[in-house]
């Protein structure tokens, strides 16, 4: 098992985050779905933990059947998809659990992430006094405006070295903003990642770190480069956002009738909490080919036009 800390800072808060967060996980997994394949949500509720107090459960269907690189798609049925179970007690959250994130073709295969949000820079040690740290790991820390990304993923505005935010006036990003930048917070995300295939493990394994390094990457430029859509949102509100936005997106999949199930998952014991939208990895030297926009349509600019806030505040005020 290779267990790698990342540490990514935003010019946010952490209360600004919880919002941001999940604005952009609902834009951003309409945006990329169609008929067939994106994320379909299962179930998104409210759920009491002994220890960890009231949070969010969600289950979601990652569809990935024509998405899967060639290799893949040999192997597994014509529909597939990955079961994903997440807990979600922010300012605490668990993005994979090893049991939510299995792959069927691929048994001895799981992803499991911790997650942390703090207000600082990403100068707390040892922030999850975990078990799963047997001895030494290596901490990485992502700068969301100077590391690069993956070229086909780029996309100039969403770019924090240029983005510049009317609401907050925020940015642009210039060299050592972590260090002078106020407000300023950072998500601290413990990843383990297990392959147990003799001489496959290492390979996977680092390759598997590299991937989500990627998408953790592009996922925090967006909920910067999005922020004058949510700044100013209220949790009622962009729950009610995510609830509509989830809906359009499920009608948008279609609901197709599943061949397989990755994975069974119950609840997690008090000290683990779970995933958001972590996909299946390839073993080849390109990032996921489901990341990537579909090139048989035009890319969604953003998500449907009646999932604004403004529509949102317009129908608040009209109940």
């Amino acid at each position: 098992m290779l267990v790698k800390e990342y540490r990514i800072c935003m010019p946010l808060t952490t209360e600004e985050y919880r919002v941001g967060q999940l604005y952009t996980i609902s834009k951003h997994s309409h945006q990329e779905s169609e008929k067939g394949e994106g994320v379909e949500v299962v179930k998104n509720e409210p759920h009491e933990d002994p220890v960890h107090g009231p949070g969010q459960f969600t289950e979601k269907r990652v569809h990935l059947s024509s998405k899967l690189p060639s290799w893949a798609r040999a192997v597994t049925p014509r529909i597939f998809y990955i079961t994903e179970k997440a807990w979600n007690y922010y300012p605490y959250t668990i993005t994979a659990d090893s049991h939510s994130l299995q792959c069927s073709f691929l048994p001895k295969f799981s992803i499991y992430i911790e997650t942390k949000y703090e207000d600082n820079c990403g100068d707390s040690e040892n922030i999850f006094h975990s078990d799963k740290i047997l001895g030494d790991h290596e901490v990485s820390f992502l700068d969301i405006a100077f590391d690069e990304i993956p070229e086909r993923y780029y996309r100039s505005l969403e770019d924090p070295r240029f983005f510049s935010s009317a609401k907050t006036g925020r940015g642009p990003l210039r060299e050592g903003w972590r260090q002078h930048t106020k407000p300023i917070m950072c998500s601290y995300k413990l990843v383990s990642v297990k392959f147990e295939v003799w001489g496959l493990q290492t390979r996977v394994e680092q390759f598997v770190h590299k991937v989500i390094r990627d998408i953790l990457l592009i996922g925090h430029r967006q909920a910067f480069a999005w922020v004058d859509e949510w700044c100013g949102m209220t949790m009622e509100e962009v729950r009610r956002y995510e609830q509509e936005t989830q809906e359009a997106t499920n009608e948008l999949i279609g609901l197709v009738a599943p061949a397989i199930s990755v994975s069974e998952a119950g609840q997690p014991t008090a000290t683990h909490s779970a995933p958001a939208s972590a996909p299946s990895t390839p073993l080849s030297d390109e990032a996921p080919e489901f990341l990537a926009p579909p090139k048989t349509r035009p890319r969604k600019k953003s998500a449907p036009e009646t999932l604004t806030l403004p529509a949102l505040r317009e129908r608040a005020g009209a109940e």
